[in-house]
């Protein structure tokens, strides 16, 4: 089975590194027109230059600085993406970052930014993409979460509290989306090889390789290692795809087994 886009419009944030980058360029070998959106300009460029190598002929190809923690970024994000693909088909709620800790040692500032960059942002995006998608009675919406979503540890907060939220909007949009042909899923993620897992090696400062610490993550992995990003992005693809059209409302975890709610 080929999977292919057939000049899908994409907005894919987070896009400029790891999962969201693996996505987007997906996404683009797949035919589809893809928008990215992140915060840095440098790491913007070197993945625009990306995804623009990795895109099949004719497919556009926009980056987009933007914050999307607030409300004006989201809005600005949006209608760039709009001006430079024509139409927003494909939503990719990808955006965040790993906080979690203590609960009586967690602020509220810290709640309050973790929920505007994942969740807060995922419901501003969806608001602004919906109506074009319900219009022309065709869409997907992907909101990547993690596993801590349905089996949140101790000490995850405020990460799998936020993800948990998004994984009942999830439902929500699907079930108000489904009758306008607008399909709405979560894709949970476990340990998969991305930027995050690089800074987290960084920041414990071991004196082993990069390898040597993946295979040591891995052991924690029914599979015995870590996802690629890959592995991830095909997956996206599917959910975005023709060929899964009758699949939404699904939060389907990508974990090598890890999660112990199915």
């Amino acid at each position: 089975m080929q999977l292919t886009l057939n000049g899908r419009a994409a907005l894919i944030t987070g896009g400029s590194k790891g999962l969201g980058l693996a996505v987007a360029k997906a996404y683009a070998g797949a035919g589809g027109h893809v928008a990215i959106v992140a915060r840095g300009a440098e790491a913007l460029a070197r993945a625009e230059a990306e995804v623009r190598a990795a895109a099949a002929p004719g497919g556009k190809v926009a980056a987009i600085a933007a914050d999307i923690a607030t409300a004006e970024g989201c809005a600005r994000a949006f209608a760039e993406a709009e001006r430079a693909l024509g139409q927003v088909d494909i939503l990719v709620n990808n955006a965040g970052t790993s906080q979690r800790g203590p609960f009586l040692e967690i602020s509220d500032a810290l709640w309050q930014a973790d929920l505007d960059l994942k969740l807060f942002a995922a419901i501003r995006l969806s608001r602004l993409a919906l109506p074009g998608m319900q219009a022309r009675r065709w869409g997907r919406i992907i909101n990547v979460l993690n596993i801590g979503a349905k089996a949140p540890l101790a000490a995850s907060a405020p990460t799998s509290v936020s993800r948990a939220a998004g994984m009942a909007l999830t439902k929500v949009l699907a079930n108000e989306a489904a009758p306008h042909n607008v399909l709405v899923n979560a894709l949970l993620v476990g340990i998969v090889e991305s930027d995050q897992w690089v800074r987290r090696y960084a920041q414990e400062q071991r004196a082993i390789s990069w390898e040597e610490w993946k295979a040591e993550q891995g052991r924690a992995v029914p599979l015995g290692r870590i996802g690629k990003a890959e592995e991830f992005a095909a997956m996206a693809l599917l959910l975005a795809s023709e060929q899964c059209g009758y699949v939404t409302g699904t939060a389907i975890n990508v974990d090598g087994g890890r999660c112990p709610v199915v």
